[in-house]
């Protein structure tokens, strides 16, 4: 069973957390996954093994913690973010953002106050609603999601389409982090798979363009898909975030 904690705002997030060395682990996961994903899972029992600090949750809207998925956006999302780490950790902490989480990771190291001694992302989805999202609508879609205030997606990781709506697509037009600086002054590695139709190499490269850092790289998976939980995968994300945080204590 999980923990809960509540936010200022009053939402409860379920979370898991793992004592142990510093800097500690934080895990964020992707749009309408959770903390029980395999990613989330495997690094947890690496962070374990090697006695460091580990923490995984549940934005609201998903997973264990309170709320409905549509009636979130990123922002608030970002705040549930906020508060887990400022709550729930102590000192420095190296991020490790998958999809969605990636953005919300690089939200986190923007923030004022941010105990970021290191980033990971994982296919980071950085803008996705309006670059991936608003952008590649329809006309006919964005009049649905003008006039009903939603419209539904097709999705290959669930039962149901994905109901996106208005609100997600506007209220996040206020925390793109591609339009503005985004200086990331600590190490930051950046993994993608080539095969990834969701948030294709391109978004990587594009990250990897316009953020400024003394140590920033780049690693391609020929052939790994959106999910990123091969066994190869997941050693590999294993390795880099061990990578990561020698770097950061050095």
């Amino acid at each position: 069973m999980p923990d809960y904690l509540v936010t200022p705002e009053g939402r409860r997030i379920a979370y898991a957390r793992t004592p142990g060395s510093e800097p500690g682990v934080v895990f964020l996961s992707g749009l309408r996954s959770d903390m029980t994903g395999t990613k989330a899972q495997a690094l947890e029992a690496w962070a374990r093994a090697q006695g460091r600090a580990f923490l995984r949750f549940d934005y609201s809207g998903h997973g264990q913690s309170s709320g409905a998925f549509v009636d979130g956006a990123i922002g608030d999302w970002f705040a549930d973010a906020r508060a887990a780490i400022t709550a729930l950790t102590t000192g420095p902490q190296v991020l490790v953002g998958s999809s969605m989480g990636g953005w919300i990771s690089l939200l986190c190291c923007r923030a004022p106050g941010a105990r970021v001694a290191g980033l990971v992302t994982i296919a980071a989805a950085p803008d996705f609603t309006e670059d991936a999202m608003w952008q590649g609508f329809t006309p006919a879609q964005r009049a649905e999601l003008i006039e009903a205030g939603q419209v539904a997606l097709p999705s290959a990781y669930s039962d149901g389409p994905y109901i996106i709506t208005r609100r997600l697509i506007e209220e996040g037009r206020g925390h793109l982090v591609l339009r503005s600086p985004l200086h990331l002054p600590f190490p930051v590695r950046l993994l993608q798979g080539t095969a990834d139709v969701d948030v294709p190499p391109a978004a990587a490269l594009r990250l990897l363009d316009h953020a400024t850092g003394p140590d920033i790289r780049l690693t391609l998976v020929k052939g790994a898909d959106h999910r990123f939980s091969t066994p190869d995968c997941l050693a590999l994300i294993e390795a880099t975030v061990a990578d990561v945080l020698a770097r950061a204590a050095a």
